[in-house]
């Protein structure tokens, strides 16, 4: 699709939809962006899909800055159509993948990193994913650990065997959690060691103007973690991104992030005790002045065409913030 088609087709449905005209911002969240596809992560953009997504934003949107976005939304002041692109965690091929296209459109981004996982480190989830890629049977016995035997007889199987166990553990206590992954890979081959950023990756996206902000050190579900040690884990990521990147992050995301389910009121009321200005939950919708600057909603976007990808981002303003309702 052409830049002039984009234009005139954002035109079109921008009349046909008058609720995107209103002060309303699209927060897009993503987390990977992959050389190629791969059967283990069926959701993730590749870089051609990504680029493309990229292209739309640029010929039929407003990308903004986070930052930006919120004070001019706070301001009464933004612009038709505005989003802003979000990553979360601090995989490595967001620096060697993702930010040469958004170099290319010119597209401001935001990265949040969970820090303890830089410079070789793995988050659970994908422990588990590689894990079950590389197991070499055709069932894998989980029922010792109160799971259960999981077929891995092709690609679609082993993917829903993974998906199956992610959503078994995800709420555990973080400890428990780790003793469960443990016990999983143990016996699996060697996994990978670049899947996250290293500091100096992280230093390279800040130095070419991607804002990069918090996102806890071990990405522990808040709600399923003892007071203290969540509060230490939305600090100490804040501390930690500052001495490496020597400016000040004002920015956090919440691991998962669904209002209720993955942290609570009082996660909220710490994040803004640590001096964080805004924070993204993943709640679906647009936000509004009226909006939580601290619990402010977000869209992921999955469609394969420009054209559905397009309407989805244009009917997405007009799904107004779910808390604003709630409240």
């Amino acid at each position: 699709m052409s830049a002039p088609v984009l234009n005139m087709a954002s035109r079109v449905a921008t009349r046909l939809l008058p609720a995107a005209r209103q002060q309303r911002l699209t927060i897009l969240i993503y987390h990977r962006v992959l050389p190629q596809s791969d059967p283990m992560r069926p959701d993730e953009p590749t870089v051609e899909v990504f680029d493309w997504q990229m292209r739309v934003l640029r010929h039929a949107f407003n990308p903004l800055s986070l930052m930006e976005a919120v004070e001019a939304l706070a301001a009464g002041t933004l612009p038709e159509r505005a989003v802003c692109v979000t990553f979360d965690d601090g995989y490595a091929d967001n620096e060697t993948c993702a930010l040469p296209i958004l170099q290319k459109y010119q597209i401001p981004a935001s990265v949040f990193v969970s820090t303890g996982f830089l410079n070789g480190g793995r988050m659970f989830n994908d422990s588990v994913i590689e894990a079950v890629r590389g197991f070499t049977s055709d069932s894998l016995d989980l029922r010792d650990l109160g799971l259960e035997v999981y077929p891995l007889v092709d690609w679609p199987a082993r993917l829903r065997c993974a998906e199956q166990i992610l959503h078994a553990i995800k709420h555990l206590e973080p400890h428990e959690r780790s003793a469960v992954v443990g016990q999983i890979t143990r016996d699996s081959t060697a996994l990978p060691e670049d899947l996250m950023m290293t500091d100096a990756q992280v230093r390279n996206l800040a130095d070419n103007g991607v804002y990069i902000g918090a996102h806890t050190v071990n990405h522990p579900i808040l709600a399923s973690t003892a007071a203290v040690q969540a509060r230490a884990e939305i600090a100490q990521s804040k501390q930690q991104l500052e001495e490496l990147l020597q400016r000040p992050v004002q920015a956090f995301a919440y691991p998962n992030g669904k209002p209720g389910a993955d942290y609570r009121p009082e996660h909220r009321d710490m994040v803004g005790d640590l001096g964080f200005d805004t924070a993204l939950a993943t709640h679906w919708g647009a936000a509004a002045a009226a909006s939580d600057p601290l619990q402010l909603p977000r869209f992921t976007p999955w469609d394969r065409t420009q054209w559905r990808f397009m309407l989805r981002l244009l009917l997405n303003y007009r799904r107004l913030d779910p808390l604003l309702g709630s409240s």
